[in-house]
C-alpha cells in the first residue's frame, strides 16, 4: 500500500494521538450530555451538524466526498491506481439517546486521521483510502438498525430503506432531504478492495484482561416469535390463558438462567408486543416479539441441555 516501499511494511508511521483525540474532544461537544455521552440521533440536527464537520475536516485534508442515495457518505483520498477500488474504514456518527461519545464515531474520525497522517508524510497508496459514514447505523431514531449498510449491501431494498418511519411518521427519505443528505449516487454501486471498522468495545473485557485491542469473531441477531391466542380478559380463567407476552419472558428468563454454563452472550434489546392497541385493553395479547444477541449454539444448547426442543417460532432478522 505505502508507495515508499513494497518490500516491507514500514512499522514507524504512526498517527497524530493527540489531534485524533482533539478531533474527537470536539465532536464530543455537539449533542452532548450531562454524564459525558452524546445524544446525535440519525438526521436530526445535531446529526447534521456533527456530519457538516466531519464532512469539513475530510475536504480539508483533500478528500473528495460524495453522497448515495440511504444518505452514506463516502470521503476519499487519492490513489496511485487510478482503477484500484478503495480500502475503507468504516462506522457511524449517529449515537443512541445516551450514547457514549467514541461509539461509532471512533471509527470515522481515525479513518480521519489516518489519512491526515498519509498527508503529513507525503504518502501516496495504490488503492485509494476512504473513511465512510453509514445512515442510521444505531437505529435508535428508525428501525431497523443498519438499514442503510444494508441497502448498500444489497440486504434490504432501496424503497424499503427509504420508507422507514419514525414513532412521528417522518420516513428516512424525508429527513434526508430536509438534512440536506439525500445524494444521488445509486447505493451499493460501489466496489470496495477492502473494509476495516475501528470501534471502541462496548463491555468491560479488554479493560479487565489490560488488553489495548480484540477482534470480533462472531456474532448473531435474532428475531423469536411467540404467539398466544386471543381471549377476553374479565371471564378467561388463569389455566386457559395462553398470554404471549408471558411465555416470551419464560423464554428470556430460562436462556439467561442457563447461559452461565454456555458460551457467549445474550441481550434482550427490543421487545414488542401486538396487536398492542389501545382498544384492545380487555383482550390478552396474542403475538410478542423480542430482538435478542446471541450465538446460535447458545439457544440450541439451552434448550438441549433442558431436555426440550424450541416451540417458539425463530426467524433471522
Amino acid at each position: 500500500m505505502d508507495a515508499v516501499t513494497d518490500s516491507a511494511l514500514d512499522t514507524s508511521i504512526r498517527v497524530n494521538g493527540k489531534r485524533l483525540w482533539d478531533s474527537l474532544m470536539t465532536m464530543a461537544e455537539i449533542g452532548a450530555t450531562l454524564k459525558g455521552g452524546v445524544c446525535r440521533l440519525a438526521l436530526t440536527d445535531l446529526d447534521r451538524e456533527g456530519r457538516d464537520l466531519i464532512v469539513s475536516w475530510a475536504k480539508e485534508a483533500g478528500c473528495t466526498v460524495k453522497v448515495d442515495q440511504m444518505g452514506n457518505v463516502f470521503m476519499r483520498r487519492a490513489r496511485r491506481n487510478a482503477d484500484a477500488a478503495p480500502v475503507v474504514t468504516d462506522s457511524h456518527a449517529d449515537s443512541q439517546p445516551t450514547g457514549g461519545r467514541f461509539d461509532g464515531i471512533y471509527g470515522i474520525l481515525g479513518g480521519i486521521e489516518v489519512i491526515r497522517s498519509l498527508n503529513d508524510r507525503g504518502i501516496e497508496t495504490e488503492h485509494p483510502v476512504e473513511v465512510v459514514i453509514w445512515t442510521n447505523e444505531e437505529g435508535s431514531r428508525f428501525a431497523p438498525a443498519i438499514v442503510a449498510s444494508g441497502v448498500f449491501a444489497g440486504e434490504f431494498m432501496l424503497d424499503y430503506g427509504l420508507s422507514r418511519k419514525n414513532v412521528n411518521g417522518k420516513t428516512i427519505s424525508e429527513e434526508l432531504k430536509r438534512i440536506g443528505y439525500a445524494g444521488e449516487e445509486p447505493c451499493g454501486s460501489r466496489k470496495l478492495h477492502a473494509m476495516f471498522e475501528l470501534h471502541i468495545e462496548q463491555g468491560p473485557i479488554l479493560e479487565a484482561e489490560n488488553m489495548t485491542i480484540g477482534v470480533v469473531t462472531d456474532a448473531q441477531r435474532q428475531c423469536w416469535y411467540v404467539t398466544g391466542q386471543e381471549a377476553h380478559a374479565g371471564p378467561t380463567p388463569m389455566p386457559r390463558r395462553r398470554d404471549a407476552l408471558l411465555g416470551a419472558s419464560r423464554v428470556v428468563e430460562l436462556l439467561v438462567g442457563v447461559l452461565p454454563n454456555l458460551p457467549g452472550f445474550l441481550h434482550t434489546a427490543f421487545p414488542a408486543v401486538f396487536p398492542n392497541i389501545p382498544a384492545f385493553f380487555n383482550t390478552l395479547y396474542t403475538y410478542a416479539w423480542f430482538v435478542g444477541l446471541a450465538l446460535a449454539s447458545i439457544v440450541y444448547g439451552a434448550w438441549m441441555k433442558m431436555g426440550k426442543r424450541p416451540t417458539a417460532r425463530i426467524a433471522s432478522a
